[in-house]
């Protein structure tokens, strides 16, 4: 299989569950700005859900311009990646319908987490199949961001049990952090 057609499938995946996360969304009941005040939960966990799948498809594709070819231990890293990237919905909605209620909170912590984990295999995956003279091993190098996002997400789940506010504000800090594209790989293919 080509790395194009792994990239055009995932591209599809990942804007069907962005398709899905705005079919949930509901009109407000009312056209003035309480209206709109009155479903903020709703439109903030979708923001978010939306930056974080957004993150992940513009992460995927970088990544993916510095493979050639892929086998099927990529493959199978890739939709374990898109597994967990299909459940951003669902913790969504759920985050959203319990108004940022502690299990609810935690588990849309656990659904982040496990993504980053997905996503740091499919690229371990990826460098093994390359070898140790990969161009990608060089720009990815300790990949510190990648690090401190898991070591994050791993901090914030229990800490929803105990104050859901502190892990969502977690779950922002995380986003923002991989809000600008991550270009090493960039740099280091041109």
């Amino acid at each position: 299989m080509t790395r194009q057609r792994l990239e055009a499938f995932s591209d599809s995946i990942i804007a069907i569950i962005m398709t899905i996360m705005v079919f949930k969304l509901n009109v407000p009941k009312g056209d003035d700005l309480n209206a709109l005040i009155q479903i903020w939960p709703a439109l903030f966990t979708y923001l978010l859900s939306f930056l974080f799948l957004g993150i992940y498809w513009n992460n995927h594709h970088h990544l993916f311009h510095a493979v050639d070819k892929v086998n099927g231990k990529i493959l199978w890293a890739n939709l374990h990646l898109l597994f967990w990237l299909s459940l951003i919905p669902f913790v969504t909605d759920w985050t959203e319908e319990n108004r940022f209620e502690s299990m609810a909170t935690s588990v849309y912590g656990v659904v982040l987490l496990l993504s980053a984990i997905a996503y740091w295999i499919l690229v371990n995956t990826i460098l093994t199949h390359q070898g140790t003279n990969s161009k990608l091993r060089e720009a990815i190098g300790k990949d510190y961001k990648g690090k401190i996002s898991i070591g994050l997400y791993i901090l914030a789940i229990p800490l929803a049990l105990v104050n859901c506010w502190i892990a969502m504000g977690i779950y922002v800090i995380v986003a923002l952090m991989w809000l600008v594209p991550d270009r090493r790989i960039e740099k280091y293919l041109l």
